[in-house]
């Protein structure tokens, strides 16, 4: 008897149990795969999908495709007009403005790029986003998750420099540039070919082999059996602006009825979307992504037996600044109809085409809602069922109601008090541009900071984008060409100064007036002058005469690594005392310091004097050359 009712209970439990393991077979498993693809340069009007009025000769068939597997996003825009403030921003939910990290490079003392030809000067910004920041990646691994970074990484002052993809919460990471490195010795005489030993070789379709896209590949199939997170920077359609495939670039040559110049081979002057190097270069980067879309089509997920991994997986396709439209010499693209591209705040600098898929994510949707860069990071919390770290900062929103209720609905997107979100700001204090821009609504201002100095500029931009009819956004002026401050000098000025109201909750640093510029006027000839510096230990000081205009403010500008590869400086406010005396302790390990003095009409003095930046651009100096050295004091 005991021994039949042994039995009958060990067959009742196996019963059970596969019921179980057969119910489980059926069910989504409760951690999403995130795919994030993030391209370099690529302009809103490069995807084809994107097409409005004049049609662009790219093609990008597996874009498109995507674009009817979830929401496509008109209104989509980078946290910042150029490549690292808004990989930074993304991957660290931060604004650039808060985080000090506003433009490329960065960690170098404030200087005009040219001497005496520049009337203003950036702020000093970070070189890099902090080794301590609270990654997405880290957030991710806490949950649980595989993490892997293919491609570019450029968050910190190098591509290369610490802290990379693995100091940030990558466990695997692989950078290798692949095709995209540059063609000798001119980008029409070294075409890849179908030769075995040919690093570029040519596959069955005429697409060269492109390593970026292999690691991404590889990252995977060797982890697609557990939830992963795959951030794939790709590098394309970065400068160099080439392809290895002359099949490719005859076909746009074709197509587009031009012809490169064999005596300049590097130059192109031909206007709008006649670059054919660019155009096969945006067909390249679809390419490779359609690897990566059919790895997740048609892949078995084996964490769901019967379903395949796109079912459960998220992907994010953006770009990290609108089109680079070129450089002297050169047009790579034209973001027409929005104006002006990459490394400036208007439209055609931060507006980027964005698509979004996954399991909860209708499927062929389009939608006006006005979103950032910066909301991934509170989506992808969402989308895994994870609240941020404690403490943490998160300038986005959570776009996962948006999605999965209605793509159409800007009601579901809301700031951290509950308010639907209407108002995004941009802070670009650097390079040509120095500006600030705030959006409300339909409108936009651009607030430019270098207007005094440049004839073609004024102080504020007020551009009416569209206009709500019926619940709909109907374009008006998404050119940016009808500036309206002086018919609407109300709305103006109050957009004005919601922009100074968010910059300063954000603590955001501002360009600086020139005193070496050639034309300073009066007031520039006021500044103050450095008279003694001494130092006891870490304690420094340094005295001052003021020559008619009021020092406001002091920084201490210092590295721990002068004259190293990767020489970074950092920034520390320094204390001003009543007998024109600057005071402040060297943080630890200070290598080399400048002090720099700000005085009531925004100019600002270094000490010792540093030359402009397009002298350290040829020479190759280091700024510690210029700078107190710590050790030679000793």
């Amino acid at each position: 008897m005991n021994y039949n009712r042994a039995r009958l209970s060990l067959c009742c439990l196996a019963i059970a149990s596969s019921w179980v393991a057969s119910a489980s077979a059926n069910e989504r498993p409760t951690k999403p795969n995130i795919v994030l693809i993030l391209t370099d340069d690529l302009g809103w009007q490069d995807v084809k999908c994107y097409d409005i009025d004049e049609p662009s000769p790219m093609e990008t068939p597996n874009i498109d495709a995507l674009s009817k597997q979830g929401v496509m996003f008109w209104q989509a825009y980078a946290p910042a007009p150029t490549c690292a403030p808004s990989r930074c921003a993304i991957m660290s939910g931060v604004h650039p403005a808060r985080a000090q990290k506003t433009h490329v490079v960065g960690g170098n003392p404030p200087r005009p790029h040219h001497k005496t030809g520049h009337p203003m000067m950036p702020p000093w910004y970070s070189g890099r986003m902090p080794e301590d920041e609270f990654t997405l990646a880290k957030a991710l691994q806490e949950e649980g998750y595989t993490t892997g970074h293919a491609g570019k990484w450029h968050m910190a002052i190098q591509h290369n420099a610490y802290p990379d993809a693995k100091d940030q919460g990558f466990g695997w990471s692989r950078s290798s540039r692949g095709a995209r490195s540059s063609m000798k010795p001119d980008r029409i005489s070294d075409f890849a070919t179908r030769r075995k030993n040919d690093p570029y070789r040519l596959d069955a379709n005429g697409f060269p082999y492109h390593q970026n896209s292999e690691d991404a590949l590889t990252f995977l199939n060797e982890n697609h059996d557990k939830p992963f997170f795959l951030y794939y920077a790709t590098w394309l359609v970065h400068a160099p602006i080439h392809t290895r495939s002359k099949q490719l670039l005859d076909k746009y040559c074709e197509k587009l009825g031009v012809q490169p110049d064999k005596d300049k081979p590097e130059q192109w002057t031909g206007e709008g979307q006649t670059n054919p190097f660019y155009c096969a270069m945006v067909e390249e980067l679809d390419y490779y992504l359609g690897k990566i879309f059919n790895y997740l089509n048609q892949t078995e997920d084996p964490r769901w037996p019967g379903h395949k991994l796109n079912e459960n997986t998220y992907v994010i396709f953006t770009s990290d600044n609108g089109g680079m439209e070129g450089h002297p010499g050169e047009i790579y693209t034209d973001n027409y109809p929005l104006d002006r591209g990459k490394i400036s705040l208007m439209e055609g600098g931060t507006r980027v085409p964005l698509i979004i898929t996954g399991p909860t994510v209708p499927k062929g949707a389009q939608t006006d809602v006005m979103v950032n860069g910066l909301d991934f990071y509170p989506t992808i919390l969402s989308w895994v069922h994870a609240n941020p770290a404690e403490g943490k900062q998160l300038d986005g929103a959570d776009l996962s109601q948006l999605l999965a209720k209605n793509p159409t609905d800007a009601s579901l997107v809301t700031d951290a008090d509950g308010r639907r979100r209407d108002t995004m700001i941009w802070h670009f204090p650097n390079s040509v541009a120095l500006e600030s821009s705030i959006r409300i609504g339909d409108y936009k201002l651009v607030r430019n900071y270098n207007h005094v100095h440049d004839p073609r500029s004024v102080p504020l931009e007020l551009y009416r984008l569209y206009q709500n009819v019926d619940g709909k956004q109907v374009r008006v002026d998404i050119e940016e060409a009808k500036n309206l401050v002086d018919t609407d000098p109300r709305r103006a000025n109050e957009m004005n100064h919601q922009l100074s109201l968010r910059l300063e909750k954000m603590n955001a640093s501002y360009p600086y007036n020139n005193p070496a510029f050639r034309n300073v006027g009066r007031s520039g000839k006021l500044v103050p002058t450095v008279t003694s510096h001494e130092r006891n230990g870490r304690n420094v000081k340094f005295t001052f005469v003021e020559n008619g205009a009021k020092v406001i403010q002091a920084n201490l500008i210092y590295s721990r690594n002068g004259n190293d590869r990767n020489e970074e400086w950092f920034r520390a406010k320094a204390r001003l005392d009543s007998n024109h005396a600057v005071v402040t302790d060297l943080p630890q390990g200070t290598t080399h310091y400048i002090i720099n003095l700000i005085d009531e009409n925004n100019f600002l003095v270094s000490y010792p004097d540093i030359p402009g930046g397009n002298h350290f651009n040829k020479t190759k100096e280091k700024y510690a050359k210029y700078a107190i050295s710590v050790v030679d004091e000793n």
